[in-house]
């Protein structure tokens, strides 16, 4: 995705380490103290881990925040040409809006995704695979910072193929939920 960014200001590069940072120590927290997420662990398909956490699961957060974030923001910005001027929001508005609205599909995604992931070892739910509510409203709220950020750096939010991945990654969950 970094490759097909059109332009790389130094705010997109804030916004990578931003959901790279925050993501990480967002999961940090949870293995560590459950207090984030819910009880889990990870396993050791995803790679090395730093306090328990594998380095993919910052990476994994930096491409889901961008791909929502790009298609809630491609799907704003269609609206809004739509609309005459004295039709549209206010620039409050709209980005609380695109913040509700990326969260709840980035939560979407993890929601998809938790499944086929305890099947696939990527991480354990404890006790006995159940993913708790918590998880997804702690999802909700630490994509909502992430994607504030996204919405409010000056950056290009015109990736095409960002939407393309969400859509693949999507689909390839939902067809490993099929047959695992």
């Amino acid at each position: 995705m970094i490759i097909t960014q059109k332009e790389r200001p130094a705010s997109f590069w804030i916004f990578v380490l931003l959901c790279f940072t925050l993501g990480m120590i967002a999961e940090m927290i949870g293995v560590n103290t459950g207090y984030l997420f819910g009880n889990y662990t990870y396993g050791n398909v995803l790679g090395p881990k730093l306090y328990g956490v594998p380095w993919l699961i910052a990476v994994n957060w930096f491409i889901i925040i961008f791909c929502a974030g790009n298609i809630i923001y491609r799907l704003n910005e269609w609206l809004y040409k739509k609309l005459s001027a004295q039709m549209r929001p206010s620039f409050i508005v709209q980005v609380f809006s695109f913040v509700i609205d990326a969260s709840l599909l980035a939560t979407f995604f993890d929601w998809v995704l938790e499944p086929s992931a305890i099947r696939l070892g990527y991480w354990q739910w404890i006790p006995a695979d159940e993913i708790p509510l918590f998880n997804f409203a702690c999802w909700f709220i630490v994509s909502a910072i992430l994607l504030t950020a996204f919405r409010l750096l000056k950056f290009n939010k015109d990736n095409q193929f960002a939407i393309h991945l969400f859509i693949i990654q999507v689909l390839f969950f939902l067809i490993l939920q099929t047959f695992l």
